[in-house]
């Protein structure tokens, strides 16, 4: 399979960690969607990474339709819970997680643009959005050490990828100091060879 990404984005990242995490073999093309040649708008009519394009040349796409996928394709390292209640926790998080990004890539988008082209209210609006979710992944942290039981899950790997995005755009926001446990979840994951070897990059 083939999955079709940029190496910023923290959707792309997600889909990266897993693949590597239940060691499923894939080949990386990279894409800038943004570009007028893009081919990305021939995989997902969308023209948004990630798209995973399997082996009979069906494309799948939107992260968590990816990861759902990708969990059930290999027994391995399964990092969402077949059990109801604890799979809405992880597929909260995780929606948590991904809205923190849907922020942060508005405000970022936003900023690029002209500054008097720029609407001081959206960006009002989606920075409150960003602080308010970051709060609320911290919340649902407390001080356990992972999201769900004793080992990592999706709901991780999202927090971790937002996290590791807000630092390549945002190295103002000083989520470290504000939510230490957080900065701890970080941390531990970036011992991982799945998060060390998909780091954002510019």
């Amino acid at each position: 399979m083939k999955l079709i990404t940029s190496l910023t984005s923290p959707y792309g990242r997600k889909v990266r960690v897993v693949l590597l995490e239940k060691k499923i073999p894939f080949q990386l093309q990279v894409e800038n969607p943004w570009l007028p040649d893009s081919p990305v708008p021939g995989f997902n009519p969308l023209g948004k990474v990630p798209v995973l394009v399997l082996e009979d040349g069906e494309s799948v796409f939107d992260s968590r339709v990816i990861v759902e996928y990708l969990d059930h394709v290999s027994p391995v390292a399964h990092l969402i819970p077949s059990e109801l209640k604890s799979r809405m926790v992880v597929r909260g998080v995780e929606a948590l997680a991904d809205g923190v990004t849907d922020a942060a890539v508005a405000v970022y988008l936003e900023k690029k643009r002209a500054p008097e082209q720029q609407s001081s209210d959206w960006l009002m609006l989606q920075e409150k959005t960003l602080f308010r979710a970051l709060e609320a992944l911290s919340e649902a942290l407390g001080e356990k050490s992972w999201y769900l039981g004793n080992s990592m899950t999706l709901a991780d790997v999202a927090c971790g990828c937002t996290l590791g995005y807000l630092g390549l755009r945002f190295p103002e926001i000083d989520w470290r100091t504000a939510h230490p446990n957080l900065a701890r979840l970080y941390d531990k994951l970036m011992t991982r060879a799945s998060f060390n070897e998909t780091v954002p990059v510019v």
